[in-house]
């Protein structure tokens, strides 16, 4: 009966997003910007090198062509990952990702992305925020947390043998706006 009521009473006592954060009070903003870039390998066939860093990912450009190099490419590898150290512990509210739109479509279909403070597994044990089920070439997709999560990184995981191509990861924090 006790355990009864405890569970009842804890279940009840869950605030909704809002009132943790008033919209007249915070705000939201992509702090991946200032963060710092990584990821499982580096697409270095073909000439791709250049066009394949972790950093290209959080430059602002959400272009999906990789041959302008604003694109981050992975080799083909068992559970490739892609890694932003916001260099901070942010409360994130949702990730935004950017697909690849010129080649290799459906390789990010089924990706997890995980937030916390961990760097055990590159970020894979920290909890999940949401799992990428599908996306069209060159699409931009909004994945909300259940609830927000705090972190200081944001792994994106691809749980099979792929390669892993991201043209833009943007991380939307709650901020407080300055009074």
């Amino acid at each position: 009966m006790m355990i009864l009521v405890f569970q009842i009473l804890a279940i009840s006592t869950l605030k909704p997003v809002s009132a943790w954060f008033p919209p007249y009070r915070y705000m939201q903003e992509n702090v991946a910007l200032g963060g710092k870039a990584t990821q499982s390998t580096i697409l270095t066939t073909g000439g791709w090198a250049p066009y394949s860093r972790a950093g290209n990912a959080i430059d602002g450009n959400r272009d999906p062509d990789a041959n302008h190099g604003s694109c981050s490419l992975t080799s083909k590898v068992a559970n490739p990952w892609w890694r932003v150290d916001l260099l901070e512990t942010y409360v994130i509210a949702s990730v935004t990702i950017t697909n690849i739109g010129d080649c290799c479509l459906g390789n990010i279909n089924g990706a997890q992305i995980h937030i916390g403070d961990s760097l055990v597994n590159n970020g894979t044990n920290n909890p999940q925020c949401s799992a990428v089920s599908t996306m069209a070439a060159g699409e931009t997709k909004t994945f909300q947390c259940e609830l927000p999560l705090s972190g200081r990184y944001v792994t994106v995981y691809l749980p099979k043998t792929d390669y892993l191509e991201i043209c833009e990861v943007e991380v939307n924090a709650w901020l407080p706006i300055p009074e």
